[in-house]
């Protein structure tokens, strides 16, 4: 899926909570931590076929001080470690939802970051999630959408604006059909966001 031209790798901009692992309302400690049993799986397959894998997770306990980022990062260290260094990059937003900053997803301030970090194929790259922030970050971006029935992912597919590009009960089934998915151009695009990073 590497275009030959440009060297750039298409990512999977997947979420955390309740997509890679279960969900805990405020996961603050590592003892709390449960990866759930297809993600290692998911994560090869779509490794395999040349996706990079960033996270990008809304964070706001941080920001309402139920944790602090050494926490999470302790977190994310152990994520990468139970998963063999799967992850390419985390990006985490700190802020409350009424901050406005622009980072918090569906902002793309984290896709932005990723982008200016990585040599990232945005056109064939994808949001994975199981909220309906997470299918908006992916409009916003112009990428396609997958999205997951764990998690929040059945309460919250009833409200889509939109249907995802893909819908599957989990990571490892929704990387299964993108991995079947065609590689797209531009030229066959509504357009695609072009990010300044």
């Amino acid at each position: 899926m590497i275009s030959e031209a440009t060297k750039k790798k298409p990512a999977i901009f997947v979420d955390r909570d309740g997509t890679l692992i279960e969900e805990v309302n405020f996961l603050s400690r590592v003892e709390d931590l449960r990866i759930f049993e297809f993600t290692a799986q998911a994560l090869r397959l779509l490794k395999d076929q040349g996706f990079l894998v960033v996270v990008v997770t809304n964070q706001s306990g941080i920001g309402r001080r139920i944790y602090d980022e050494a926490a999470m990062n302790s977190i994310h260290a152990s994520i990468q470690k139970q998963l063999g260094g799967a992850i390419d990059a985390f990006y985490f937003c700190p802020h409350l939802p009424c901050d406005g900053c622009e980072c918090r997803k569906p902002g793309l301030g984290m896709i932005l970051s990723a982008c200016a970090d990585h040599e990232i194929d945005l056109t064939n790259s994808w949001m994975v999630g199981d909220k309906a922030i997470d299918m908006q970050t992916g409009v916003n971006a112009g990428i396609r959408t997958a999205m997951v029935m764990t998690g929040y992912g059945r309460q919250h597919v009833g409200d889509l604006e939109f249907e995802p590009d893909v819908r599957g009960e989990n990571l490892l089934e929704v990387s299964r059909r993108i991995a079947e998915q065609p590689q797209r151009i531009a030229s066959d695009l509504s357009p695609v966001r072009e990010f300044e990073v």
